[in-house]
């Protein structure tokens, strides 16, 4: 029935014996009332607490505006939801070069939405209705809310409020957020007045910054001065990344110009099992809205029958956009709001009795917290498991155990899969606690031996160590050990399953070289290497304003990055060094960088004469650094970057972001 979900048309507000709505949500996705979509949340959350809430998904931003005009002027204000992935990796691949198809649209069409919709309809709404609020949420503002690298326009953008004219940014997951913006705006209280609410953005003059600029601010190089000189950006992201992982943040406070501050407040608190359960258990309808009918929503296609378990994750990846918007600290939904959630998806008319995947951002993170909770309250690390995994840390897996146990005793489900991506660097590590390290054992042969569908995702992400330093990755050395264990599991248990990993190039700090050991690498362990992804630089990741600045933030030394099309598409090659129509340009670049050594290993004996003696020096990194004889070779995987081809690696990352 439309009544079932939130009404997107005047119809559907007559339906419900509706004159007018407090909310009106404008979202670049189609819509889809399930909880991984974060404008059906945000709408349902908002309806829980009682106010009128309609939802117009992809409005014609064409002629005479009539999409934006069809349900009028809400009460309360306008929310803008750009849609769950940045509409520019939505739309382009690392090359620059259009994707297949839109994940989160009808039939995968590319004409329903614009390029930087959080702009495009902010600039409608406001021209339309100039006296109404305007929110921005989801993650194209929250990843935008500072100054920030802009890989498809190749420079450096101010806070997004410059551009798009809203009052207020709600970054991160805004259910609490948004509700408490919604009551003040209730109450009568002016959208300019609302300067101290947490986990929201806003501009005010630079003279003015409410209750002026304290000792526990901190004030950010402006604007202007990341355009002078990157050093000051790269040191910028650094208090950024730190202030989005801490549970006590400060508030961040940057020049933009024009007389203007752009005023970050800092985050709510994580939410609680309580708080993250309302969330999931809200009246979903779990299915896109009828006007859909007959058209196929990839992204919808890809998670109808999986469950998301917990929010959040550790791992602090240097590339991964998940600590800039959902932070690092992990909340997990109660064992009964998952059985409840599986039960439903059990309901569903296609189901057969497979869940593609039960899990979360990282599969392995459920129930994962620090011991000691003062501690976690003054720690400052973007990572509880780079360089080293932090003592604090509680690693059982028991928890995680019990709701695999629990799902699948369910008489409705027949068998359960893990598609998201695993922390086997999690299952390796052996802790003081002899009960977690058991449990991380008999999790990993329960995993393997019953939740892999023939093929298991982990990511590596690549073969050197110096790389995955950059990466906040664990030393491929752990690989080649789960590798092992992984295969010898398998011959235990009578299977014959695959290990599928994933690899980035043109990472900041890797070198054709580091690509070209990675291929020899893979070869000796009988990968042909299919779940790659050039390297994508997004908004307000560590690695991204490495890869613009040249800097490593941490650090402030130098770190080379492939920046060209040419020298990204040298490294990229080598992830196909068995097609036949790869090995010129992978021979030429082989010896062009002094490693025709490596040529008879990739190819075979006879391909290429003997390596000199003489190696040049590769992109600025001498060739004794490169490759050293006397060392052996070691045997030597979106916010967001997976497969180009496919959307649904950047759906783990980036689920239920808003």
């Amino acid at each position: 029935m439309l009544t079932d979900f939130l009404p997107t048309t005047k119809k559907e507000l007559e339906l419900r014996g509706w004159p007018s709505v407090d909310v009106i949500l404008f979202s670049a996705d189609a819509y889809v009332d399930h909880p991984s979509f974060g404008a059906a949340v945000i709408g349902r959350t908002l309806e829980a607490a009682g106010y009128r809430v309609a939802i117009v998904p992809q409005p014609d931003w064409h002629g005479d505006y009539r999409d934006f005009r069809k349900l009028g002027r809400p009460r309360l204000f306008f929310g803008i939801s750009p849609g769950c992935m940045d509409s520019m990796v939505n739309k382009y691949t690392a090359a620059r070069r259009l994707r297949s198809e839109d994940a989160y649209s009808p039939d995968g069409r590319h004409d329903l939405r614009p390029e930087y919709p959080t702009i495009v309809y902010s600039r409608i709404l406001r021209e339309l209705y100039p006296d109404v609020p305007i929110v921005l949420g989801g993650i194209e503002a929250s990843l935008r809310r500072l100054t920030h690298y802009d890989y498809w326009q190749d420079c450096l953008r101010p806070c997004i409020l410059c551009d798009a004219p809203a009052d207020i940014i709600s970054y991160g997951m805004g259910e609490k957020t948004i509700v408490a913006l919604a009551n003040r705006l209730d109450s009568g209280e002016p959208v300019s007045s609302i300067t101290d609410l947490p986990q929201t953005v806003y501009l005010c003059p630079s003279g003015q910054v409410p209750g002026g600029i304290g000792p526990d601010d901190i004030v950010l190089h402006s604007h202007a001065d990341c355009l002078r000189e990157k050093r000051c950006q790269a040191e910028n992201i650094r208090h950024i990344e730190e202030q989005s992982n801490m549970i006590h943040a400060q508030r961040l406070i940057q020049e933009v110009g024009d007389g203007r501050s752009v005023v970050v407040n800092p985050p709510y608190p994580p939410m609680t099992t309580e708080e993250l359960d309302a969330s999931f258990d809200l009246p979903y309808t779990r299915l896109p809205h009828p006007k859909y009918r007959d058209k196929r929503i990839p992204a919808y296609e890809m998670i109808k029958h999986s469950v998301n378990i917990h929010r959040g994750c550790f791992g602090g990846c240097a590339f991964c956009t998940i600590s800039a918007h959902q932070g690092k600290f992990v909340v997990c939904r109660s064992k009964e709001s998952i059985l409840r959630e599986v039960r439903q998806v059990a309901q569903l008319p296609d189901f057969k009795g497979y869940l593609s995947d039960l899990g979360g951002p990282s599969a392995n993170m459920y129930g994962m917290k620090g011991r000691n909770p003062k501690a976690c309250e003054r720690c400052r690390r973007p990572s509880c498991i780079h360089p080293q995994i932090c003592p604090n840390l509680d690693t059982s897996h028991a928890a995680l155990l019990d709701i695999y146990h629990a799902v699948d005793a369910l008489p409705e489900v027949k068998k359960s899969f893990i598609g998201s991506g695993v922390r086997y660097d999690l299952l390796l590590y052996k802790g003081k606690d002899e009960a977690a390290n058991r449990s991380a054992e008999e999790y990993t042969r329960e995993l393997i031996t019953h939740h892999v569908s023939g093929r298991l995702k982990v990511a590596p992400e690549h073969t050197s160590d110096r790389v995955l330093r950059l990466m906040r990755k664990p030393s491929f050395q752990l690989f080649q050990q789960f590798k092992r264990l992984f295969d010898r599991i398998n011959r235990e248990a009578g299977l014959r399953q695959q290990i599928i990993p994933y690899f980035i190039s043109s990472h900041p700090g890797c070198h054709e070289a580091d690509m070209a050991e990675l291929a020899v690498i893979t070869k000796q362990l009988d990968f042909q290497l299919e779940q790659v992804q050039d390297f994508t630089p997004t908004p307000m990741t560590i690695a991204t304003e490495t890869w613009y600045t040249g800097l490593d933030p941490y650090t402030l030394e130098p770190v080379f990055s492939a920046r060209t099309p040419r020298e990204k598409l040298a490294q990229r090659q080598y992830f196909f060094w068995y097609k036949p129509e790869e090995r010129r340009g992978i021979e030429q670049s082989l010896r062009r960088i002094g490693r025709t050594d490596l040529i008879p290993r990739l190819f075979g004996q006879g391909s290429t004469p003997p390596a000199t003696a003489h190696h040049p020096t590769d992109n600025g990194r001498p060739a004794a650094s490169r490759h050293n004889p006397s060392r052996p070779h070691h045997a030597d995987h979106r916010t967001d970057h997976r497969p180009e081809e496919s959307h649904q690696e950047k759906r783990g990352r980036n689920r239920r972001n808003r």
